[in-house]
């Protein structure tokens, strides 16, 4: 991540949710917000990510925060008013958000929270009563420290969304993340992505990795922490957390896409798995 700049993975990221939006009936992920924080100037963009070919990577950015958003629903089912997004990006949620109780925390880049609250101006969204913005670096500032300053409250439990960021920290930033969280009292979960070790993945796997990684770290975010699925069920454990879920694309498939009659689906070759974990 550039310092001063915003991120242009946010960016490439919600480019893929709005196509959805536009191309994919019915959407794996309702989002009605996602095409108009977007705004303008990138037709070219839309029309390559509404592409046939791009199918299978706009799908899973939908099934990724489906999925998150279905455990946050579980969370606040179990009493949780706190929901922290780790790398909120360009994410909708607070925009949407059907949970009069829930207060929204958006943690990230100062400089892509600056850039995301000017599109939410130019696109009109107001601010809902319930969001705090948290600009915030995980590798350069305590995670704790800045959400004390933002009101959240450390004696409630709380439920956070991690998707899209753990593969570009150092391991330090994730632990001390991880224990951060592990330390909120019982019931507090977190939903987030992680990828393995390259030279585990499969020959379609490792191609399809190696060009996402190149793309990445042309635009200065290289992807830096992988993960075996051992490893980081050690990880959550010594965290804390003690039940953990984990989800691979067999299991978004069977969830979001098999009753699907337009071909939507996840290929076998898709790096990202989805692991939730609850102290």
């Amino acid at each position: 991540m550039k310092t001063g700049y915003a991120s242009q993975t946010a960016l490439r990221v919600a480019i893929r949710r709005a196509a959805h939006q536009l191309v994919d009936h019915p959407p794996v992920l309702d989002d009605p917000i996602a095409l108009p924080l977007l705004g303008s100037g990138y037709q070219r963009d839309l029309e390559r990510a509404m592409h046939r070919v791009a199918r299978d990577f706009r799908g899973y950015m939908a099934a990724r925060t489906r999925y998150v958003e279905d455990r946050l629903t579980d969370a606040v089912a179990n009493a949780i008013t706190q929901y922290v997004i780790l790398g909120a990006g360009l994410d909708t949620f607070a925009y949407r958000n059907p949970f009069l109780s829930l207060q929204v925390f958006e943690v990230d880049f100062p400089a892509t929270q600056a850039w995301k609250q000017t599109k939410l101006a130019e696109a009109g969204i107001a601010l809902p009563a319930g969001l705090s913005f948290v600009p915030l670096d995980l590798e350069c500032k305590k995670l704790a420290e800045g959400l004390d300053k933002a009101g959240f409250d450390i004696r409630r439990a709380a439920f956070f969304s991690w998707v899209g960021m753990v593969p570009y920290l150092t391991i330090d930033a994730f632990r001390a993340t991880l224990a951060t969280v592990g330390r909120l009292p019982r019931g507090s979960g977190i939903t987030f992505d992680y990828v393995d070790w390259p030279d585990t993945l499969t020959q379609p796997r490792r191609k399809v990795f190696n060009g996402l990684a190149k793309k990445l770290a042309t635009a200065g975010e290289p992807l830096r922490l992988f993960l075996s699925p051992q490893e980081l069920e050690h990880e959550l454990s010594g965290a804390g957390f003690d039940r953990i879920e984990q989800v691979g694309i067999e299991r978004l498939n069977e969830i979001y896409f098999d009753s699907r009659t337009d071909g939507l689906r996840l290929s076998p070759s898709g790096v990202g798995t989805l692991v939730s974990a609850w102290v």
